[in-house]
């Protein structure tokens, strides 16, 4: 598994990591399978794994996917140190919904939970799920400062952010990462320039969703273009996907999610595809409908 850079004074880690999401919304495999899903995507090089607090059913699920990874990393027979976990807070699931609450009352409570959750002292990654439009984005990253003062993060990430916000939390403290939705469906980081804008300042990219997510990476194998590439580098639909995203900048890090080992296992391939330009130009140019 080829590496990238996580950020400013951060290691490498593996340039396809691990979304966990699906392994605890709706729809999620019973833990053994979801615990062997993991596995598999750390024997086959990851050494990123991207979680969240509200990853979970509703709030009577808090912390679920942060229990399975800590379950997961706990019976792994590989070196453990070696993994880089991120987790975020800033969301609530009241009755299943996705809301935003980034005060800092919320973020404090929220990072001594994730804490507990995954059992451990300090959180590598801790990243703010989303800006909250009732509080300044400054005040949710003083108090994510404030954390890692005390020693219970390391490093501080955003997600969902414009290039404006992620200016606005620079002021207030160092950013390793920025976490944003990139598919080639959803070219929005490409477009508002908030990828650029991480390369430019050496901060990891983490796209999130990069395969369109839901009902939408259904229709890869049965795109033309992305078929005609696949064929030719002799790789999956989904694999060329991924390797279209890493290929965008060299401070992107995919993080697709998995049910299956079998998924797990085809995205890590990701990171062994090597698209011409003429390729790229050619996903670059075609149509991917939402439709």
């Amino acid at each position: 598994m080829k590496t990238r850079l996580l950020g400013p004074g951060a290691p490498s880690v593996s340039e396809v990591g691990f979304g966990g999401m699906p392994l605890s919304i709706q729809g999620r495999p019973d833990e053994k399978t979801a615990i062997e899903v993991i596995h598999a995507g750390l024997d086959h090089g990851i050494t990123l794994i991207d979680t969240a607090d509200v990853y979970c059913i509703d709030d009577n699920d808090i912390g679920h996917n942060e229990r399975l990874v800590r379950k997961a990393l706990d019976s792994w027979s590989g070196d453990r140190n070696s993994i880089i976990v991120a987790t975020k807070g800033g969301l609530t699931r009241p009755e299943g919904r996705w809301e935003r609450d980034a005060r800092p009352e919320h973020l404090k409570q929220a990072c001594e939970h994730s804490l507990e959750m995954l059992q451990v002292d300090r959180i590598d990654l801790y990243q703010l799920h989303a800006p909250d439009h009732y509080v300044d984005i400054e005040d949710s990253v003083a108090a994510l400062a404030e954390l890692r003062e005390q020693g219970k993060i390391r490093w501080i990430g955003l997600s969902n952010v414009s290039v404006e916000e992620t200016e606005k939390a620079a002021a207030v403290t160092d950013i390793l990462t920025v976490q944003n939705r990139l598919n080639p469906f959803f070219r929005e980081a490409l477009e508002t320039g908030v990828v650029e804008h991480c390369r430019n300042r050496g901060m990891g990219f983490l796209a999130y969703s990069p395969v369109g997510g839901g009902r939408l990476n259904r229709k890869l194998p049965r795109h033309q273009t992305v078929t005609r590439i696949a064929r030719e580098v002799d790789a999956s639909p989904h694999a060329v996907v991924l390797a279209w995203v890493l290929a965008k900048s060299p401070n992107i890090i995919v993080i697709p999610g998995a049910r299956t080992v079998q998924h797990v296992v085809d995205s890590t391939a990701a990171s062994g595809i090597e698209l011409s330009a003429e390729q790229i130009a050619l996903l670059d140019a075609a149509e991917f409908s939402t439709a």
